[in-house]
């Protein structure tokens, strides 16, 4: 499945809104230097989709705040 994804980094808390079917914002107080940010993202989505983070692959964006992610279960 893909799902389109709004990062917001500097957050105070760690967590994932749904805004449609497949159109999420992630909140992380991860920086977005590094790779930090997209390791954060990868860790919140495979919680909230109950999937290994093997299983979360950001396909686009990787340096941008909208991202394109695949989960597969």
């Amino acid at each position: 499945m893909k799902i389109f994804v709004k990062v917001r980094t500097f957050s105070k808390t760690n967590r994932v809104e749904r805004l449609s079917e497949d159109a999420y914002r992630v909140y992380t107080s991860s920086k977005p230097v590094d790779g930090e940010a997209n390791k954060s993202v990868i860790t919140l989505l495979s919680k909230y989709f109950k999937t290994a983070k093997s299983n979360v692959v950001i396909k686009a964006g990787h340096k941008s705040g909208d991202k394109i992610i695949e989960i597969n279960t």
